[in-house]
């Protein structure tokens, strides 16, 4: 897919690489890395790359200073732990296969609850550690403000939105920490649809969402 400008960082495709990262996190990754050719080019060459340098390491001097981290994920990467979610050829829909598989179809698959003010939600099956959802935002509808406990990963998949950060269309994922609040608006004329995990319960500053929050899981 073209036009992508917001694409995944290095520490997330080598987690992915790794199987280190949630099942949640993985699937976003996936499904992103299916829709962008260049993070499927950064994957494929972490991948890669991962075996040589570790060889080399173990073959270094035993007194040099490397960093363990790095050579523990890399060890990871060498003996074939893969992310429980891997990456296919797109089957023909709006999801890619690895979404079509947790859905268990394309959009018209999807069982949708509302989560009031027009947006809809569907909770899709993943281990605790974190969780991921299906969200239909209508053109011109905004997600509440607020901000965050952990993580958020949030895919485009089909549509557009703009928060006090950046726009983000088809295939851009937008990724908000704890020191991220904002407030997500659809753009006009095409309904949004976004494939989003996080790791921790957001934090809304309206108190309709506060209440409704334990209810929507979210």
């Amino acid at each position: 897919m073209e036009n992508i400008k917001h694409h995944i960082n290095d520490g997330l495709l080598i987690s992915y690489a790794a199987g280190t990262l949630s099942e949640a996190f993985s699937l976003v990754v996936a499904t992103h890395v299916s829709m962008c050719d260049a993070c499927r080019v950064r994957l494929e060459a972490f991948e890669a790359v991962g075996g040589a340098i570790l060889s080399d390491t173990s073959e270094s001097d035993s007194t040099r200073d490397v960093d363990v981290d790095l050579i523990a994920t890399l060890a990871l990467i060498d003996a074939g732990e893969k992310a429980p979610i891997r990456i296919h050829h797109t089957k023909p829909g709006l999801f890619p296969s690895a979404l079509q598989s947790y859905v268990g179809g394309d959009l018209d698959s999807v069982k949708w609850r509302s989560v009031g003010m027009g947006v809809r939600q569907a909770i899709l099956p993943t281990s605790k550690d974190a969780s991921v959802r299906l969200l239909h935002i209508p053109a011109g509808c905004a997600v509440p403000d607020h901000g965050h406990r952990g993580t958020e990963l949030t895919l485009v998949l089909q549509g557009a939105f703009r928060d006090e950060f950046d726009r983000f269309g088809p295939g851009d994922l937008e990724i908000a920490t704890e020191e991220d609040e904002h407030t997500p608006v659809a753009e006009a004329g095409v309904d949004c649809i976004c494939l989003a995990a996080t790791d921790a319960p957001l934090r809304f500053r309206g108190l309709v969402q506060r209440i409704a929050q334990p209810f929507l899981r979210i």
